[in-house]
């Protein structure tokens, strides 16, 4: 832990990234709408999206394509947490209350599109906002809406997004196979710095998927960019992704949902405080800040979590709070993992 800690350090100051953005960027769908590719000219189309597919006046990529004379949208299709974004459970197929279209759900029953779902569908258009980090399941949808449209021989269009929490920083293993699920289905790093345009074309290549792919580019984006950089409107991509800050922790404190600490969910700030109601968090904080790691501090603090949390249901937990106070040197993998490795061996 020591040796990891010491590289933190090390690594931090040596951290040249690219300047922020100085022109507008371009969300993917209105360039799109814009200019609407020949493979969906005429033709009718499956929309994969939930309510992070916005265009910068907030305007739906459902009602967009919906509006547009170009082609027909003929049905829905909604990711984890549903076509709202809302749901914390598994998700039943439905019908949109506003445009009357089918809504297949991509998780519940099943995690890709089945050749009956697809019925009536000549090209399938993704456009959901995404973290740039292997465990958000937004990234398998894509991989799975690639694999079912290639055995379908329909193309399928990518309308790309910024990389919320940048295009340079990269963190983690590169999963191997084995241990391959839903919230990491191909080997690429933890926080791999892509959008998922480029993450569909590296797939769609190295995995041999074999898609009529075309990414629709986000335009004026570069790689340093961080979200609040882009002028683009944030909206929640998930319940519990709720603001910039949880983003940017979010590669490395999801890691707590895989142990009997709570990542926070539940409360006001998940993804940005953890907490056990036998953590000994007064001595967690005086380690890790002891450590001195590069852009980040602690704080103890008790919260409740929500009778309706996994962990600990209505009980008041033992906290620590991530404070963020340098973004660019922050290596929230690596701190979380010491964090649970010092978790561990205090009890």
């Amino acid at each position: 832990m020591q040796r990891l800690a010491a590289l933190l350090l090390a690594a931090a100051p040596a951290c040249v990234h690219a300047s922020g953005a100085t022109a507008p960027v371009r969300p993917g769908v209105e360039v799109f709408v814009e200019h609407p590719p020949a493979v969906v000219r005429g033709k009718r189309v499956g929309l994969i999206t939930n309510q992070s597919g916005i265009d910068r006046q907030r305007r739906s990529t459902i009602d967009l394509l919906r509006a547009s004379t170009e082609l027909t949208l003929v049905a829905l299709y909604s990711p984890e947490h549903g076509i709202r974004g809302i749901a914390e459970t598994r998700v039943t197929s439905s019908v949109d209350e506003k445009t009357g279209l089918p809504v297949h759900s991509l998780y519940g029953e099943t995690y890709k599109p089945t050749p009956r779902m697809l019925e009536g569908i000549d090209v399938l258009v993704y456009d959901i906002q995404d973290l740039g980090v292997r465990q958000y399941t937004y990234e398998s949808t894509l991989a799975l809406a690639m694999q079912a449209a290639a055995e379908k021989g329909i193309p399928i269009v990518v309308l790309d997004r910024p990389n919320p929490i940048t295009g340079t920083i990269l963190e983690g293993d590169i999963l191997e196979p084995a241990y391959h699920s839903f919230v990491g289905i191909y080997p690429v790093l933890s926080r791999h710095g892509m959008t998922l345009g480029e993450l569909a074309k590296m797939y769609n290549a190295e995995q041999r998927i074999g898609a009529e792919l075309t990414v629709v580019p986000v335009e004026g984006w570069r790689r340093g960019t961080w979200w609040d950089q882009t002028g683009l409107p944030w909206v929640n991509p998930s319940p519990n992704i709720r603001r910039l800050e949880a983003a940017i922790h979010y590669p490395g404190t999801v890691f707590f949902e895989a142990i009997n600490v709570s990542e926070g969910r539940g409360t006001d700030l998940p993804f940005e405080q953890i907490g056990a109601p036998w953590l000994k968090n007064t001595d967690v904080v005086a380690a890790m800040n002891a450590m001195r790691l590069p852009g980040i501090r602690f704080e103890t603090v008790a919260f409740r979590v929500a009778e309706s949390a996994n962990k600990y249901p209505g009980q008041l937990l033992n906290g620590v709070r991530f404070i963020l106070t340098d973004r660019d040197a922050y290596r929230p993998l690596a701190t979380s993992l010491l964090m649970i490795d010092l978790i561990r061996r205090l009890h």
